[in-house]
């Protein structure tokens, strides 16, 4: 169930209420009893629990970063050095 953040307009007090979805929302002041309370919003808190997510994930939008540069040009360098095959298809 959620909790709500009430705040009263007479009196200033906060509080917090665990209330179901279908609940109506508060409107009397448990301290001055006065019909002026509001509902506070709040943002929401996101927690990403597990072994899947990391602080890196969202700073590089490919996923390889630079790493993926290097290895790139270590490629092409490795594939000059090696002497082209022939192929040996018989002509009729």
């Amino acid at each position: 169930m959620p909790v709500y953040t009430y705040r009263c307009e007479n009196c200033g007090v906060q509080f917090e209420r665990q209330q179901s979805f279908n609940d109506e929302p508060l409107k009397t002041c448990p301290e001055c009893r006065k019909k002026a309370l509001k509902k506070v919003i709040t943002p929401t808190k996101i927690i990403f629990k597990g072994s899947g997510f990391y602080a890196t994930d969202h700073k590089s939008p490919s996923g390889g970063g630079e790493t993926s540069k290097k290895s790139g040009k270590k490629e092409e360098a490795k594939s000059e050095n090696k002497p082209e095959a022939k192929s040996t298809e018989k002509s009729e």
